[in-house]
């Protein structure tokens, strides 16, 4: 299953490099039914000036589209960091069972770091999480881009 996982995630990666080359936030996401591919994003929240263009959020409507409905059932997420609060409740509401993603996000992680609302048991969904999926991967390419952001400010 790991390898399975690292292959999709290695999609995941390599949108989030295509975030990192227009100068966004490096995260990208995939969504997976029945072994395929249905959607793939990347941040674009500078690009285009929204506050919700999270890779995840982006992921979501995509396959939404592609599904013709709002409920991603029988679905994995793959995303390269942890969701945050905004993204975590999108994927509860959007019913997706399964979420895969690489580096913890200590600061504004809601699948275990900060809080866990995927796995809220109040909640009328909740989510099966695998963490560490090519976090050192994902972790490097986030440090990189941060790293070259405050050199040149």
């Amino acid at each position: 299953m790991r390898e399975l996982h690292e292959g999709f995630m290695r999609v995941a990666l390599a949108e989030a490099q295509l975030a990192y080359d227009l100068g966004e936030t490096p995260i990208g996401a995939v969504i997976v039914r029945d072994g395929a591919i249905i959607a793939k994003a990347h941040n674009l929240r500078e690009t285009r000036r929204e506050a919700t263009a999270h890779a995840e959020l982006l992921a979501i409507r995509q396959a939404n589209q592609v599904l013709g409905g709002w409920r991603l059932t029988r679905c994995t997420l793959y995303v390269t960091l942890e969701p945050c609060p905004m993204c975590a409740g999108a994927i509860v509401q959007a019913r997706i069972p399964s979420l895969v993603f690489g580096a913890y996000d200590p600061k504004a992680g809601a699948c275990g770091s900060l809080m866990d609302l995927t796995r809220d048991e109040r909640l009328n969904h909740q989510v099966e999480v695998t963490s560490g999926i090519l976090a050192n991967e994902s972790s490097q390419l986030l440090r990189r881009f941060f790293a070259e952001l405050r050199q040149n400010t």
